[in-house]
């Protein structure tokens, strides 16, 4: 099976990416290091290719780093390590970097963040996580203070800096979704984070084409509103990127079931 013929595919022409740019923009990673190198790979081929006139190509990731893969802290480390290299890098907060760091901050009234991936995420960084069922207040508050002292400062800042939303030409790149009715510099961060039925649902056009990761779809999504990109890779094992030059977006995956095929 050629995942890269399944996806790729044209959108509708009606937003533009900036003139002599080229972006991508990769969608929720959640724990998947392996995933991620593939990805990082597959794009340092490309990096002078897309190279164009006003500069590199930028690279946008769409958050949830964290949780349910078993890699938490592997994909912040390759997230700091300058890689892809080639490229301007940017960096969205998700909801779940945002509920991570609740619970480093007051663990017992975020605990519902182990039924969210984040056993997976303390286990990542070497700590042992609570019983969801049985911990009493103390066991939460120790697993708080052990998770704030196994996370390096560098990831700490890493999560810190996440930025709420990027505007590209005609193209807005948040993690989960917007309001339509507000501006995107007066978006919440109920909003940002964790939009999903109300704004997919909705016809109402925004000043940006929206792209956005945060709800898993089988496969890449596009129509003049938005653009998903989160294939589930935690559980199907193929992240994907979506590529934009002037009007034309095509998806690219990778997948733990085939080769990286370059394009």
């Amino acid at each position: 099976m050629n995942l890269l013929r399944m996806f790729e595919r044209s959108s509708p022409p009606a937003a533009r990416f900036p003139d002599g740019r080229v972006g991508y923009a990769v969608g929720d990673i959640h724990g998947r290091a392996d995933l991620l190198a593939q990805m990082m790979d597959v794009l340092e081929a490309r990096a002078a290719q897309d190279t164009r006139e006003a500069g590199p190509p930028v690279v946008i990731f769409l958050g949830d780093y964290v949780d349910r893969g078993p890699a938490s802290a592997g994909v912040i480390d390759l997230l700091l390590s300058g890689r892809p290299t080639g490229y301007e890098r940017r960096y969205l907060k998700g909801n779940h970097e945002e509920t991570m760091l609740a619970f480093m901050d007051a663990p017992t009234s975020n605990r519902a963040w182990m039924m969210q991936g984040g056993v997976e995420t303390l286990l990542s960084y070497g700590v042992v996580p609570p019983n969801p069922v049985g911990a009493d207040e103390a066991e939460w508050l120790a697993a708080g203070e052990a998770l704030r002292a196994a996370v390096p400062k560098a990831h700490l800042d890493f999560l810190n800096g996440l930025e709420r939303f990027i505007a590209f030409g005609d193209y807005a790149f948040v993690h989960a979704g917007i309001d339509p009715a507000r501006t995107l510099e007066d978006q919440t961060d109920e909003d940002l984070y964790w939009a999903r039925d109300r704004f997919i649902a909705s016809k109402r056009r925004f000043s940006h084409r929206v792209v956005h990761g945060h709800t898993p779809v089988d496969r890449p999504y596009a129509d003049e509103r938005r653009i998903a990109v989160d294939t589930g890779a935690y559980a199907s094992g193929t992240l994907t990127a979506a590529r934009f030059e002037g009007g034309d977006v095509t998806f690219h995956p990778v997948s733990d079931r085939v080769p990286a095929v370059q394009f």
